[in-house]
């Protein structure tokens, strides 16, 4: 069995190895024909597009890997069943059982390799992705509104305006209420450089003061900030939930769930970077009923197809389940999960039928 189950190995990396170059190539070329309209805008040249589209790729892989896994076991079964192989394995004594395992252990090293990628590598080439497109055109970061980010730090709303690429902020708007709600005071600096420790050095500060039916203004050059806000959560604001990292996701749903907001996206993302991985082992199963077909049934080309179809599908369903959890408010954990166990009945399901026939 471990003779098979090498030769397997073998021949389904050798075959999403493939899937995977054409789809990356094919993705990276649309990042391309995408980021070129923005050529010359800025200092956004084309060595930065390049740059950018690269930084791309991990994002792009860690996204592919079911479906790049469910195609290359596809192509890799469809080989196997033109040549006979799958034929005598069958007739050597291996079960539908047991090649199911074989499949699910070779797939653990993609899940292992999806999870890496999602946690480690595409976060951060993500992140610089954007940071190195957003300083070329605007020489900003990023903002998230039209008025810029806005932060809740305990009884406090922070505004900044604009993020620079040092992660200095620029127009900080800092409105403090009392614990009865009400508006105690409003600041406003031009400018404020992160020191340590979570301290700003704000400089060119307005702050207005409300003191009953009295209000007092008063200027101030320079002044210390301590507040929740630090360069690492810049990073966490700017980032997509759905390119973050699971330990960023949960840090930043427990800051929000320890100011009273609303958690639940960052909280669905966590849960689909954690599960995200299973996909790849549920995708890989899901290819071994179209073993099952041969050749005068379903050539090579029908079942790539037909795999394609089914990663598309997944991929849809993935995102809507996403979207339908955060609108329905259902829980985070059943949002996430849900395409996976979908497309595991619909494996188990066709294997079943399959064997009955």
């Amino acid at each position: 069995m471990k003779t098979l189950r090498r030769y397997l190995a073998v021949e389904i990396v050798a075959a999403t190895a493939l899937v995977f170059a054409a789809l990356v190539m094919l993705f990276a070329f649309f990042d391309l024909v995408e980021q070129i309209k923005d050529l010359g805008r800025g200092a956004y040249t084309m060595r930065r597009i390049i740059l950018y589209v690269l930084l791309s790729v991990p994002d792009h892989i860690y996204e592919l890997f079911p479906i790049a896994a469910l195609i290359g076991t596809l192509f890799a079964l469809a080989q196997l069943v033109a040549g006979s192989e799958y034929t005598v394995m069958r007739t050597s004594g291996v079960s539908t059982a047991r090649f199911a395992l074989t499949l699910a252990a070779i797939g653990l090293i993609f899940a292992a390799l999806t999870f890496v990628f999602g946690e480690f590598i595409a976060p951060p080439a993500e992140q610089l992705a954007q940071r190195v497109r957003s300083q070329a055109i605007t020489g900003l970061v990023a903002q998230e509104f039209r008025s810029g980010l806005w932060i809740k730090d305990d009884r406090s709303f922070i505004n900044v305006l604009e993020v620079l690429p040092d992660a200095t902020l620029q127009g900080v708007r800092i409105y403090e209420f009392d614990d009865e709600h009400r508006l105690r005071s409003i600041s406003y600096a031009r400018r404020g450089a992160y020191q340590s420790d979570r301290r700003w050095l704000l400089r060119g500060v307005t702050q207005t003061r409300f003191e009953g039916m009295k209000t007092s203004v008063q200027d101030i050059t320079e002044a210390s900030w301590q507040s929740v806000l630090d360069p690492y959560l810049l990073n966490v604001l700017l980032v997509k939930p759905e390119q973050m990292s699971a330990w960023s996701l949960y840090s930043y749903a427990q800051h929000l769930k320890e100011n009273r907001q609303r958690a639940l996206r960052y909280e669905i993302a966590l849960w689909v970077k954690l599960t995200y991985p299973l996909a790849v082992l549920v995708m890989m199963v899901l290819a071994l009923p179209f073993a099952h077909f041969h050749g005068r049934q379903a050539g090579v080309g029908a079942k790539i197809f037909a795999g394609i179809m089914l990663g598309i599908a997944f991929h849809f369903l993935n995102r809507l389940f996403s979207h339908l959890g955060l609108l329905n408010a259902w829980p985070a954990f059943a949002s996430a999960i849900m395409p996976t166990v979908i497309f595991l009945v619909i494996a188990v399901g066709m294997t079943w039928w399959q064997e009955r026939r």
